[in-house]
């Protein structure tokens, strides 16, 4: 093998999946062939090759710098992306971010370098020693990627297909489409499908999105319905659809649920260069490149966690779409309720946002941080010295003193959040969950978090918490949106959109007034509890945290009692555990509203 392919300790294992024809590997490799000179997907139905004829790369990218064409049986450019660009946080996986979001295209590799910290010529040695590829080759490789999808996937003129890919020239998209698929785009596009034909409208793409199943869509729209900023984002069931700000200008997207059950996106932009940028980010939003059943096999391994794992398979944790606005959002929601930041994040699109005249129907840009630091306080209501904090970091965010994004060294990211004025390790940890997608992360004072854990029968004092859920690293925030999920107090947020509007309706209070609570001057109800700003964290989502949902214990078991034995097993030794919580009494709004709190409200 060469020196850019994978390792030879791992050749045994890559070749006993090729030949199991696993499809959970897809988009984690690929098997070039010397004898046909072509690359594959590892779940590739073609008769499986001889051990000495085949090579391994990390990335299509680099089997396409070895003269490697794409196999026209498999397609492997249709996978789903590698999980791992998430998972490790090195300089690699970060660039992998950053080139999918589109960066070279725009900024070429002295762009990526500046944002990664390194010199084009040191970064190019990194990536082509690791990957067999530097940043130019993967790049290209990504508008192929975005090429085929459009090809099989849609009407677009050959032209348009080639500039929404980002390639410069319809010659650069011909050619690169004969050197990777070894056919011209003519050609790729009579192979599609019936079935993958386009429905959309006119100015309008609809096409398909590769998904490594199973994947919780309920949980993914309910907690997404349950957040949209009125205005900005819309969702039901089945779809989530907004509208922002890309490098071309304003986009509209719709992520909906096809009656076969596959995820489709149907997008309007301005420029359709854009494309790219836009199908990576939904993607991190709908974290569509995680490997459900490692991270599924990890948790249920602990009997605490197994009926819950059972019960929801394929969870998983939303991205963002935009840094700024995450962490925006994230501050706008500390210490009010999840109705209060949503009405909040409203009243500033309506008051200080741009009609998106892009969207099929009247929608409304959420204002880029310019506009808060400038006008902020003109819209906010609340603390004074909390509103100043996200005016001031608003203006950080503008001027460039202050930036995070998808590229980001995790620690580092970290350290610049903390030394702003009121934001603390809950927002910190949880921008580095939301926008870098990591999935070791943990917040230990995040309350609804710790009510789930209590559901399942866990630790639910934050140092207890903390040190039992250290046994779930690296698949920490996935663990989190089970606690969140269990969590009682939210269960109308998996409904569906009709019974959750009726409880929100109907539901009534539990205790009176008493159990109100003032916090920093502020008074919420104890059914929609957040805390003070960042110590206790955000009631989940106030701040964009995943909707919890809490599945019945009934149903876990029943659920539990279908999976393997050992998760049988774990899902009779912790449904004791839910059920006697279950009947315990309704903790005192103290003990489950403020607790240990560290207040970051600025002084």
């Amino acid at each position: 093998m060469t020196p850019t392919a994978v390792d030879a300790p791992d050749f045994p294992e890559r070749y006993r999946v090729i030949q199991s024809r696993d499809r959970r590997f897809d988009g984690q490799f690929v098997t070039a062939v010397r004898s046909t000179g072509i690359y594959c997907r590892p779940s590739c139905p073609a008769r499986t090759p001889k051990e000495e004829n085949v090579t391994f790369y990390a990335t299509s990218a680099a089997a396409h710098e070895a003269g490697y064409r794409a196999c026209k049986r498999c397609l492997p450019e249709a996978a789903p992306g590698s999980p791992l660009w998430d998972v490790r946080q090195d300089v690699v996986a970060r660039a992998m971010r950053l080139i999918a979001d589109g960066v070279v295209d725009r900024e070429g590799v002295p762009g990526l370098a500046r944002r990664l910290g390194y010199s084009s010529r040191h970064l190019t040695r990194l990536l082509t020693a690791e990957l067999g590829a530097g940043p130019l080759a993967l790049a290209r490789a990504h508008r192929a990627h975005t090429a085929r999808a459009l090809l099989v996937g849609t009407d677009l003129s050959s032209a348009d297909v080639a500039f929404s890919a980002g390639f410069s020239s319809i010659r650069q998209f011909t050619d690169t489409i004969g050197e990777v698929f070894g056919m011209t785009p003519s050609a790729l596009r009579s192979r599609r499908s019936a079935t993958a034909r386009s429905e959309a409208a006119a100015g309008e793409i609809d096409l398909a999105l590769p998904v490594r199943g199973p994947i919780d869509t309920v949980g993914l729209f309910g907690w997404m319905r349950a957040h949209a900023i009125p205005g900005v984002e819309v969702g039901d069931d089945r779809s989530f659809a907004r509208v922002l700000r890309l490098p071309g200008g304003p986009a509209w997207f719709e992520v909906r649920r096809a009656d076969d059950g596959k995820l489709r996106l149907r997008a309007r932009l301005t420029a359709l260069a854009d494309l790219g940028t836009l199908i990576a980010r939904v993607r991190r939003l709908f974290d569509l490149d995680a490997d459900p059943l490692a991270i599924d096999g990890a948790l249920a391994r602990h009997p605490e966690l197994a009926p819950a794992v059972a019960a929801i398979p394929g969870v998983r944790v939303p991205g963002a779409m935009d840094a700024d606005e995450m962490l925006l959002r994230a501050m706008i929601g500390q210490q009010i309720s999840v109705a209060s930041a949503r009405t909040m994040q409203g009243r500033l699109a309506a008051e200080l946002g741009e009609p998106a005249s892009v969207a099929p129907e009247p929608m409304t840009l959420f204002p880029p941080p310019a506009v808060i630091a400038e006008r902020g306080l003109e819209v906010l209501r609340g603390p004074a010295a909390r509103m100043r904090a996200i005016v001031e970091t608003a203006g950080a965010l503008a001027d460039g003193s202050l930036e995070i994004g998808p590229g980001d060294d995790g620690a580092e990211q970290r350290e610049r959040l903390l030394a702003m004025r009121g934001i603390g390790p809950w927002t910190a940890d949880y921008v580095r969950m939301r926008v870098l997608g990591d999935p070791d992360v943990l917040l230990p004072g995040d309350v609804a978090a710790r009510a789930g854990a209590a559901q399942l029968g866990l630790p639910s004092d934050p140092a207890g918490f903390a040190a039992w859920s250290q046994r779930l690293a690296p698949w920490r925030s996935y663990a989190m949106a089970h606690y969140w999920y269990a969590a009682p107090v939210t269960q109308a947020w998996r409904s569906p959109a009709e019974t959750a509007a009726t409880a929100a309706v109907t539901r009534p209070r539990r205790r009176a007034a008493a159990v109100d609570v003032v916090a920093n001057g502020i008074t919420v109800a104890f059914d929609d509890v957040a805390p003070a700003p960042d110590a206790a964290a955000p009631a989940p989502g106030a701040s964009g945290a995943p909707a919890p949902h809490g599945p019945r214990a009934t149903a876990a078991r029943d659920a539990a009692s279908a999976s393997a034995a050992a998760v049988r097993a774990a899902s009779a030794s912790a449904t004791p555990r839910l059920e006697a919580v279950r009947a315990a009494p309704a903790p005192r709004p103290g003990s489950t509203t403020l607790p240990d709190a560290e207040s970051e409200t600025p002084a």
